[in-house]
């Protein structure tokens, strides 16, 4: 199974620019060519304005808070293979894993905040010990996305894996 969710990320990054363009533009009919008459709706232009921004960060931040990633995820061959980063308006720390199957000790699931962030905890059997990598969040993948890529886990988990599942 090769997995990526490249188009969720371009479309989510698409929807962002038009938005804010659509943020821009409102500020330059209300300040800039005062074509917008005021009061509206018996709202104030500043209270308005207040109230489109607001909105404008609340959708801008959300990706952050949720901590939305790009993942692409691949079992075919003898590794298991993670590429990932955050993928909000500030990017994040590209992360990359490949473990051969053999050496694969499990994962660890963990839902948090009510089970809109969730995440993948991923575990490597070395000589030195057990090797546990940074997070992959899973939040913005679909059910069936998240299906897939857990039962290729839970196929790939070796069976005296007891604290990971």
């Amino acid at each position: 199974m090769t997995f990526n969710n490249s188009k969720t990320i371009i479309g989510m990054r698409i929807k962002l620019f038009s938005v804010t363009v659509l943020v821009l533009a409102y500020m330059v009919l209300v300040f800039v060519a005062k074509l917008i008459k005021f009061p509206v709706f018996g709202m104030s232009e500043t209270l308005i304005t207040v109230i489109i921004i607001g909105l404008y960060l609340l959708y801008a931040l959300y990706p952050m808070v949720l901590n939305y990633q790009y993942i692409y995820y691949s079992d075919e061959g003898e590794k298991l293979i993670f590429r990932y980063f955050t993928s909000g308006i500030v990017g994040g720390r590209k992360n990359s894993v490949e473990i051969y199957k053999s050496d694969f000790a499990g994962y660890k699931r963990e839902k948090k905040f009510f089970g809109l962030i969730q995440s993948i905890t991923i575990f490597h059997q070395l000589p030195k010990g057990v090797a546990k990598y940074p997070p992959i969040h899973i939040s913005i993948l679909t059910g069936k996305e998240k299906a897939g890529i857990l039962s290729s886990l839970y196929q790939h988990t070796p069976p005296d894996a007891t604290e990971v599942k």
